[in-house]
């Protein structure tokens, strides 16, 4: 069994109610049908009822009436959600009038729906900005205890079988956090660890934090952040396998990792790497997957209460699937964590 068939085999067996704030974009509605008669979730489609209907009437989904459809204009809770909104906001100096208008708003309303305990999770993106989907999660559902910054975990499925999980790697931060600092770092460490144990099925993440220097062989003021989120992310996750600094080689290969950083239970052995900024991990990630044929799975956003996840605006039917599927799993370890 692949990664993916066990992402969903986890997701039907304990099945979650995900929003899905597009409920009129055509790849995702397309998946959401599929979503359906495979039984990954319990969907909540945002959209005008009968447009939603007769798209699907139009692209010959069967399975679109399984989900519940909530039209956002004409919503029976729609002032329950105001009112409650407005409470969430009232420091920033939101308004019952502003309230009631943000809650006709597909990616508010969604996150609503989730902050009142009616749904579980959302997924956006095809259509909208990755800002316009956080920035409704981060003002309404808010970053999980003790964490402050977001991230994006990747799940890298190589053909390099002896890295990582049989060739399974899961990075971060590929998505969110230009230039973290130490703090957030660290933070990026144990949150991309989660993603590892709960999402890629990796019992004991071994976090490899990389730079372009291994154990003081370079210094520099970006290898001393490095260095410092190592000590922060200790005491973060006490029980964490993780060290740092290391090169992407002496993180990965046994031999390297023995010839620079001897000792060390991480080094040759890690599964799970942590860049030391967007830039980097960005780039990382696209040319492994490019030029080393990696299939690249996510990004998955971190450190979010709730799970709200950004979809590419170039995803396909099969990314809007997975990653429901994704959301699903994030949604039961957050539970189960509570």
């Amino acid at each position: 069994m692949d990664i993916v068939e066990e992402i969903v085999k986890r997701a039907k067996a304990n099945r979650q109610r995900i929003v899905l704030p597009e409920g009129t974009e055509e790849r995702t509605l397309k998946a959401a049908d599929k979503v359906l008669a495979d039984g990954v979730a319990d969907l909540i489609i945002i959209g005008n009822p009968e447009e939603i209907k007769g798209l699907a009437t139009q692209w010959g989904l069967k399975n679109i009436d399984k989900a519940t459809i909530i039209d956002p204009m004409n919503n029976p809770k729609s002032e329950q959600y105001a009112e409650y909104l407005a409470q969430l906001r009232a420091k920033k100096g939101m308004t019952i009038e502003d309230a009631r208008k943000k809650v006709t708003d597909p990616l508010y309303l969604g996150c609503m729906i989730i902050k009142s305990g009616d749904a579980d999770g959302q997924l956006a993106g095809a259509r909208n900005t990755t800002g316009d989907v956080l920035r409704p999660a981060l003002q309404i559902i808010k970053t999980a205890p003790g964490i402050t910054c977001v991230s994006g975990g990747m799940l890298l499925i190589t053909k390099a079988k002896e890295y990582g999980k049989d060739g399974l790697l899961v990075v971060g931060d590929v998505a969110v956090t230009p230039v973290p600092d130490a703090n957030q770092l660290a933070q990026i460490a144990v949150c991309t660890a989660n993603t590892a144990k709960t999402i890629a099925g990796i019992e004991e993440p071994k976090v490899a934090l990389l730079s372009f220097s291994t154990k003081g062989s370079a210094k520099h003021e970006v290898v001393d952040k490095v260095v410092e989120a190592l000590g922060i992310a200790k005491k973060l996750a006490p029980d964490l396998q993780i060290d740092g600094e290391l090169q992407a080689d002496a993180a990965l290969v046994p031999s390297v990792g023995a010839s620079k950083a001897p000792g060390s239970t991480i080094a040759g052995h890690a599964n799970t790497l942590i860049f030391p900024n967007l830039e980097v991990g960005n780039i990382g990630y696209k040319l492994v997957q490019r030029l080393g044929g990696a299939i690249a799975l996510g990004p998955i956003l971190q450190g979010i209460a709730r799970p709200v996840n950004d979809l590419s605006r170039g995803c396909s039917v099969e990314d809007v699937y997975t990653m429901i599927a994704i959301t699903a799993n994030q949604a039961i370890a957050a539970k189960a964590a509570e």
